[in-house]
């Protein structure tokens, strides 16, 4: 790599210096120091991780940081001399410069694993998300470790070998690639592996092939599952008996919460109460909730199949109709309202619309409603409501990290409340008193959802379930906002808040037992108890609905029980 003489420091170094400026370099060379450099400014999070447990003043930890270093270097030079060319290298690695200032950032800030559910967050993740997303230090970071090396790269001349020596010489750095890979592998290998066996979810942290791993994964299977139709589920899906025994129409609510945690949720005797509305409702609040992911691309889809988290198939999970196909299948009218980034399939198929589109549905503006709005025209609904209906509320809830956006002033009660949409700039008391407003919101949402259902309680007989997909980390551990691989989440992402309340007529009608209610509600539940839970409710008999996954069952009066079977 040849670099042309600069004039001494202070003699000037202008924008003609720089247009004339050039460095002579070869595909590999290039690769080589873009890997270096990687390795060096992207890798902080891998390297925390892995020298977390060692004395650092020790020499061996220099030594094993080394080997590290040397084998990721290694590693990123073979990977991307599989795929680079004279012509392809700078416009590959402009994208994967920009890409991984991005992953890096993201990592360095809140802690993110970018692996495959990551991955299918960020492609799935809609324009008024990603605008919340950027920041100041986002800019910044981008102008330091993207807008730098790609003026560097752009004064780069890739030199031509020709293609006989070309192709010799690329074998000859694969080869010296993997060889060094290897042998700085084998040079640490008792402690590396033992450190991988006990934390697999690190290889996330390689960057930047963690996002490109991750990338092909969820390319792949978006891929072959983008022609094949959803599987069909409950075929035999049926009325159960009280659809016949009982004229009155029944209406049943399903709000599917949005990143409340259940550390936070007043019912659960929460330091601070974030609950004072629903506290006065005779609601049956389940302290106990695991969620089966800790995003919405992971929970959505998993809470609403037979089989979720207790026997995880992602891949059935996302190929197969869900809990809202096989209650239509019965003949209950399915609709879905959301305030979010979509159904993430659940709904495929069948009636759905998005609050931002209800005109009059307000409170809204930039495209961003206030979860009121999923409430509009139901009154109106419960009025003319015939048959068995479901009407499932996708909130906005308080999804991060702008929990400042998601409440009205009116409920800006826990002061002073982060008003920024970089969390880094806020004390994390500030973000726990936005985070708690943006509860104190939700909680005024279902109680007014609770007592419009319980205004229509003497013609219709109703029923609300509430539960959130996932949790949120508030800073503990300098861990921010979700995501996190399910095997070391901690608890604060994977602990739900859950409830129900049912109008007298709609407990009449199934038997249920208030008291057996309130003692089951202390004991153990999950997101995979929901499928069956609302099948119970809506009384649809399938051969996939599992009694001992109805988290109501043994509260039903025994006729109606044995009936739902």
């Amino acid at each position: 790599m040849t670099i042309p003489a600069l004039r001494p420091f202070g003699c000037g170094f202008g924008f003609r210096s720089w247009r004339s400026f050039r460095i002579a370099a070869t595909v590999e060379q290039v690769l080589l120091a873009a890997s270096v450099y990687w390795v060096a400014s992207a890798n902080g999070s891998f390297f925390g991780a892995a020298l977390a447990e060692r004395a650092l003043p020790e020499p061996a930890t220099w030594g094993y940081a080394a080997a590290l270093a040397a084998m990721l270097v290694a590693g990123h030079v073979f990977l991307l001399a599989m795929f680079a060319n004279r012509w392809l290298v700078k416009p590959m690695l402009a994208v994967l410069v920009v890409s991984t200032a991005f992953a890096s950032y993201f990592m360095q800030h809140y802690g993110t694993y970018m692996d495959p559910s990551m991955l299918r967050n960020v492609l799935h993740t809609d324009a008024n998300e990603a605008r919340e997303l950027f920041s100041g230090a986002l800019v910044v970071h981008l102008l330091v470790y993207a807008a730098v090396p790609l003026a560097l790269l752009s004064r780069v001349r890739i030199v031509d070998r020709g293609w006989p020596k070309a192709v010799l010489v690329r074998l000859g750095v694969l080869l010296l690639a993997g060889t060094v890979a290897v042998v700085a592998i084998l040079t640490v290998f008792q402690p590396f592996s033992s450190f991988m066996r006990n934390h697999k979810e690190a290889r996330y942290l390689v960057t930047p092939a963690n996002y490109l791993w991750s990338l092909a994964r969820v390319a792949t299977r978006d891929a072959q599952g983008m022609h094949a139709a959803r599987e069909p589920i409950g075929l035999d899906a049926r009325p159960g008996p009280s659809w016949s025994a009982h004229k009155r129409p029944t209406v049943v609510v399903l709000v599917v919460g949005e990143t409340a945690r259940a550390a936070n949720w007043g019912l659960n005797g929460y330091a601070r109460q974030t609950t004072p509305q629903l506290s006065r409702l005779p609601v049956v609040n389940f302290r106990d909730v695991s969620a089966c992911g800790t995003s919405t691309e992971v929970s959505l889809p998993c809470m609403f199949a037979p089989v979720g988290r207790r026997d995880y198939d992602e891949s059935r999970i996302q190929g197969s109709e869900s809990l809202l196909h096989v209650a239509a299948r019965a003949g209950v009218s399915v609709r879905w309202r959301d305030n979010q980034s979509g159904c993430k399939g659940v709904c495929d198929g069948l009636p759905t619309e998005a609050v931002s589109s209800i005109k009059g549905a307000g409170p809204c503006s930039d495209g961003r409603c206030m979860d009121e709005a999923l409430l509009y025209g139901l009154d109106e609904r419960l009025t003319r409501a015939q048959g068995v209906q479901l009407l499932v509320l996708h909130q906005l809830g308080n999804h991060g990290p702008a929990y400042h956006r998601r409440y009205p002033e009116a409920f800006a009660r826990f002061q002073p409340a982060c008003e920024d949409d970089d969390l880094q700039n806020c004390t994390r008391e500030q973000i726990v008193n936005a985070y708690d407003n943006a509860l104190l919101y939700t909680d005024h949402v279902l109680a007014r959802l609770i007592a419009t259902m319980n205004a229509h309680a003497d013609q219709v007989d109703t029923a609300v379930v509430y539960v959130s997909d996932h949790g949120e980390s508030l800073g503990e551990g300098n861990l921010f906002l979700h995501g996190m691989p399910y095997a070391i989440a901690p608890a604060v992402q994977t602990r739900v808040p859950m409830l129900t309340w049912m109008s007298a007529g709609f407990q009449n009608r199934n038997g249920f037992d208030t008291a057996c209610l309130q003692r089951r509600a202390q004991q153990p539940a999950s997101h995979d108890h929901l499928f069956h839970t609302v099948l119970g409710m809506l009384d649809v008999q399938t051969a996939l609905y599992e009694p001992a996954w109805d988290a109501l069952r043994t509260c039903r009066g025994s006729s109606v029980a044995t009936a739902a079977r």
